[in-house]
């Protein structure tokens, strides 16, 4: 059946609530590239939304999993202990960004890890609120909808949600009216300070300290633009929480592992948080999510109060050690670093050329978590480029209620391939604003 009779077989079956980007259908992945079952090829700049962070298919996380699933597929995590997670467990103590984070909990999924994480902070405090931000993405579970605010169509028609979240701004600098108004008098660590301000006043009017389990923030938003705070506003949380006996949650779904230069993006900042939320791409594209924290703070769960049928499989364990195993052997972290460098001094250099008067870019991000967000550009701008860049066999996203396209290469890309992937986005800016 072509690829085409498969799409149609999909739509009229598969719910229509999943949104998609294209109407692919996918037979087999390797590296950075895509094959279609029609056999075209594509040049991925999506990784599954950074699930696939040592590219499809690695030939070492293949042969863990084949060799796993002959001996042991499943383990349940109420019943057994099992190696793979025992050794995993192991691996990822030294990685932590503090060996305070010694007790880890797995689930499946980025959303399932955050639920867990807000269960663990209210336990532990005895106290019902959360604070988020605004622009923040952390699930479309029940729960996580309510802490999700990057965009109203995750959480539309669902309500009511579930109490206690409070919502206080981010410094998002680019998109601040009194920032726009005067950039050289509220510029970015301008917005940091108010940020924090506002935050003290939340705490004063709607959530008192007391009643505040947990600040949870990804400290580089996804969903909601791939925006990275100054490391000010992150120390500045960690100031508040410690003030008032706050939990700190890091949710790191898309901007751990690897994807920002360092391990885990708070390290760019010197934060220790107290809650750690990991998903997408420990195990290269096999279900596995996970929260750490201080063991103290996690003994004060009774057992029985935390757990799932598939929690911590122990395939996927064998996949993301697999992982850890390929970020050793081919430095996938210092290829990161060096990647991200061709691609931000490449587009910082010729964007700017290819846009019509008046449009700027905002060519952001850390690592190979990359931003690029057109200023005074008119709506779909973003979505054009997407489009040109499909015509071009190359996939790219875009991110945020604004005009933003976001890069989400695999760790592993060549710089080959990245001069690839730098020609096809910068053709396809050109087409897009051409037209």
């Amino acid at each position: 059946m072509s690829g085409a009779k498969l799409a149609q077989f999909g739509k009229q079956h598969i719910a229509k609530g999943i949104g998609r980007s294209t109407e692919l259908v996918i037979e087999r992945g390797q590296g950075s590239y895509l094959w279609t079952v029609d056999g075209k090829k594509y040049l991925d700049l999506t990784t599954g939304i950074g699930v696939t962070s040592t590219g499809h298919n690695h030939p070492k996380v293949v042969k863990a999993v084949q060799d796993q699933a002959a001996n042991l597929s499943h383990a349940q995590v109420n019943l057994f202990y099992h190696k793979p997670m025992l050794e995993l467990i192991e691996r990822l103590k030294p990685k932590m960004p503090s060996p305070e984070l010694d007790t880890f909990f797995f689930a499946n999924s980025g959303a399932e890890a955050v639920e867990n994480a807000v269960k663990l902070a209210r336990h532990a405090t005895k106290r019902p609120n959360i604070i988020v931000f605004q622009g923040s993405y952390h699930g479309r579970t029940l729960g996580t909808m309510a802490l999700t605010t990057s965009k109203t169509i995750y959480s539309a028609g669902f309500g009511p949600l579930i109490p206690g979240v409070h919502v206080a701004p981010f410094p998002y600098h680019q998109q601040w009216t009194a920032h726009k108004a005067d950039p050289t008098k509220f510029d970015a660590e301008w917005c940091v300070q108010e940020s924090l301000h506002q935050l003290e006043i939340l705490l004063k009017q709607r959530s008192h300290p007391e009643e505040t389990a947990a600040i949870l923030l990804e400290p580089v938003q996804g969903e909601g633009g791939y925006v990275a705070p100054p490391a000010t506003f992150l120390q500045g949380l960690r100031k508040i929480c410690d003030k008032h006996g706050i939990l700190l949650i890091a949710d790191e779904v898309q901007s751990g592992f690897g994807r920002t230069g360092k391990m885990f993006a708070i390290e760019h900042t010197g934060v220790t948080p107290d809650i750690m939320v990991m998903a997408k791409g420990i195990a290269s594209g096999y279900p596995i999510s996970g929260i750490v924290s201080r063991k103290e703070l996690m003994d004060r769960q009774p057992p029985g109060s935390m757990g799932g049928t598939y929690s911590g499989n122990a395939v996927a364990c064998a996949a993301a050690k697999a992982t850890l195993d390929i970020f050793e052997e081919e430095n996938i972290i210092e290829n990161v670093n060096a990647r991200s460098e061709q691609f931000f001094n490449a587009f910082r250099t010729k964007i700017p050329a290819l846009l019509p008067k008046g449009i700027t870019a905002d060519i952001r991000g850390l690592g190979l978590m990359i931003g690029i967000e057109f200023l005074n550009a008119p709506a779909g701008s973003a979505s054009k480029v997407a489009s040109e860049a499909f015509k071009l066999d190359t996939l790219v996203l875009t991110t945020s209620i604004y005009e933003t396209l976001r890069l989400i290469p695999a760790l592993n890309i060549s710089k080959e391939e990245t001069d690839l992937a730098i020609e096809k986005v910068l053709a396809s800016i050109e087409a897009a604003f051409k037209a």
